[in-house]
């Protein structure tokens, strides 16, 4: 297609299928600017002036040639067939207008070559012939795009071949990297669905990533929708934490998570705010192993505990410290057992009764900033508490399905944010409720389209949001659905900042002078509820900083973090048993027996080959199976680790080849899978 110069960009509509951009600067006088807008016209007015021209060198030369008359007459024809082919991938009326005006064309030509342009009715044919097939296809380009510049021409190209015939691209914004296109559906024909459909289609004819388009419909009229084109993934290069974004301010401030393809910070709100008709946030985090989601979870909980009027009860019952480690000694509680695990959630429903009673006493409807404060009669402030259960799917196991869904519906009042991470929320592990309660999600890599919709909204699936692109080949890549974010942004990429372990410690201890503290009213009504698991709750003291005078970063004892006293035994004496206490510093009795022991006799360990290993896992597989087992998964095969000596994650990555194999089957139970019987190939 002829690109028509205006002060919009045009998706260009014939075979190539880019976008462009072509600013009008041709102000230059007014034989400049009419030569402009008449260029389009031209070419096929000169072709005709050019084939009267040629005739008559032509017919000098070939005039009294008999080869020539038939090799100009197969030229003719093969032309004329090689026009019809080329245009096959156009439309029906390009393509027979095209081969019309070639056959009219080189057939006069023939003629005029062989008997001469001036000969019998050849001139009249030529004077009316040629003026009329130029002005044939002057007038399809002034059909084609719009003189004015307004975009409003039907597109008969690539939108047609998507699908979306008599779209008109009414508008456009061109950004660096971005590019957003207005589009007019024909009304009762086409619907936003529609264009969400062919957004694979469309991606496939700009060359560009399928979760680089996406569409955004218009609230106030259902023949409009908005495409976005990001053409280059600018978030390859990783996003490092650049640190806190309100050091020392309120929870209620935004908590930036990351960034979006455009440059713009995602970020996140925790508490309600009457005033911008937003509710808490409860949030469910969800992406397969090596997406990244646990380090945008760190990331996020890094940020809150800068904060000055939060926080923070953690659990995670399946990696313990491995995760939350670097935090722990500014979270107030931390379950790291399946034990503590239900006691933090017994100690919640507990707690939401007694926050709501303190707001409601104090003329709150909801919790704010002024909440942490002390308040008029002296009484202390109740900071905002965030419930953050890392690995979940290990507590609703060993629990039930449903162990979040009272919590996640009573507690936004009670100015408490829920916060659920876990690989898969399929309904096998996580009930429908708790998936509605929850509202809000941030999702990273998955492993397929159905499992982004068990946590993506249809508004977001059907924009172009696509996580299961990414899988774990692009760690950190995310979507966030939350209270406070645009609908425009629900599709939009982001990738989480990767925070280093250094820069954790340095918020743990940097802002440890101004760290909340679990208030009384939190804190009696857990510890009523669960007693000791809250009261005894283990303390993380502060690590010491390098730069502080300990080149090991080791933590300092004697900053322990400190809290109220929740003892509801006032009689009960917590003084040092004075008949029980030892002296570290006595010496040692002397030795009365020296008991030998001898050594144990470890077998030598024999190196196996990979392909040697790999055939001793298909054995154990044909074992399993012999002994009637259904279901197998890593832990299994690494009971027999003494066999093919190979660690977890490699075997972790055999399984997944036999899964890819077709000898495994995923179940709804992580980690585990289906044996699949090996049937024999037919002789």
């Amino acid at each position: 297609m002829a690109r028509h110069h205006s002060p919009q960009v045009q998706l260009d509509t014939g075979q190539t299928g880019y976008l462009h951009f072509d600013p009008n600067q041709h102000a230059g006088g007014v034989g400049e600017y009419l030569l402009h807008r008449v260029k389009p016209y031209l070419p096929p007015w000169i072709v005709a002036a050019g084939t009267g021209i040629l005739s008559l060198p032509a017919n000098a030369m070939w005039g009294e040639s008999a080869a020539a008359a038939v090799g100009l007459t197969l030229a003719s024809l093969g032309l004329t067939a090689a026009t019809w082919w080329a245009g096959g991938p156009t439309s029906q009326q390009r393509r027979l207008h095209s081969a019309i005006t070639v056959a009219a064309g080189t057939s006069w030509f023939t003629a005029a070559a062989l008997a001469g342009p001036a000969a019998g009715p050849l001139p009249g044919l030529y004077l009316i012939g040629a003026p009329a097939l130029a002005a044939t296809w002057s007038i399809r380009q002034l059909l084609r795009v719009n003189p004015e510049g307004a975009g409003v021409g039907a597109d008969k190209g690539l939108l047609e071949k998507v699908g979306l015939a008599k779209t008109m691209v009414t508008g456009a914004k061109v950004q660096p990297n971005k590019a957003e296109f207005e589009l007019q559906l024909p009304g009762g024909e086409l619907t936003p669905e529609d264009v969400s459909k062919a957004l694979p289609k469309l991606a496939g004819a700009l060359r560009v990533a399928k979760n680089a388009l996406r569409t955004t419909p218009d609230p106030d009229d259902a023949s409009r929708t908005t495409l976005t084109v990001v053409p280059h993934d600018l978030l390859k290069a990783g996003a490092p934490y650049p640190g806190p974004s309100h050091p020392g301010g309120s929870i209620a401030d935004p908590v930036h998570l990351g960034i979006y393809e455009d440059g713009a910070d995602m970020a996140a709100f925790f508490p309600g705010d009457a005033a911008a008709h937003r509710n808490a946030m409860h949030k469910l985090i969800m992406g397969m192993t090596g997406s990244g989601k646990s380090e945008g979870g760190l990331t996020a909980l890094t940020e809150v505990i800068t904060r000055r009027d939060v926080i923070v009860w953690a659990s995670d019952p399946a990696k313990a410290e491995q995760t939350l480690g670097p935090l722990l000694p500014a979270i107030d509680w931390a379950a790291l057992d399946m034990d503590s695990t239900k006691a933090m959630i017994t100690a919640l429903r507990a707690v939401i009764p007694a926050r709501t009673s303190w707001l409601a006493k104090y003329g709150y409807k909801q919790w704010e900033a002024r909440c942490a404060e002390t308040q008029a009669d002296g009484s202390p402030g109740m900071p905002y508490l965030l419930a953050w259960f890392e690995e979940a799917a290990k507590t609703i196991r060993e629990t039930d399905d449903d162990v979040f869904t009272g919590v996640a519906q009573e507690a936004r009042s009670a100015g408490v944010s829920l916060v659920v991470s876990l690989q898969r929320a399929s309904h096998t592990q996580m009930s429908t409720d708790t998936r509605a309660s929850l509202g809000s999600s941030w999702v990273f890599g998955l492993r397929d389209e159905r499992d982004a919709q068990f946590a993506l909204p249809d508004e977001a699936v059907d924009a172009g949001a696509a996580p299961q692109t990414w899988k774990d080949k692009k760690p950190g890549y995310c979507y966030l659905v939350a209270n406070g974010i645009p609908e425009t942004f629900w599709a939009t990429p982001g990738r989480a900042y990767l925070t280093p372990v250094d820069a954790m410690t340095w918020a743990v201890v940097e802002f440890a002078g101004i760290r909340s503290v679990c208030d009384p009213v939190t804190g009696k009504a857990a510890a009523n509820a669960v007693g000791p698991a809250f009261t005894q709750r283990t303390r993380y003291p502060l690590p010491t900083l390098a730069d502080d005078g300990d080149e090991d970063g080791v933590y300092d004892q004697e900053n322990a973090p400190v809290d109220y006293d929740y003892d509801l035994d006032p009689t009960d004496d917590d003084s040092e048993d004075e008949d029980g206490w030892i002296d570290p510093d006595a010496e040692l009795p002397p030795v009365e027996r020296v008991v030998e022991i001898a050594p144990p006799e470890i077998p030598p360990r024999t190196k196996v080959g990979k392909s040697e290993a790999k055939k001793i896992m298909a054995e154990l597989l044909s074992e399993f199976e012999t002994e009637n087992r259904r279901v197998v998964g890593p832990a299994d095969f690494m009971e027999y680790c003494d066999r093919f000596h190979r660690g977890r994650s490699w075997v972790s990555g055999q399984v997944s080849e036999m899964v890819e194999a077709g000898r495994l089957r995923e179940t709804d139970e992580v980690g585990r899978y289906e044996i699949i019987p090996l049937h024999p190939a037919a002789a």
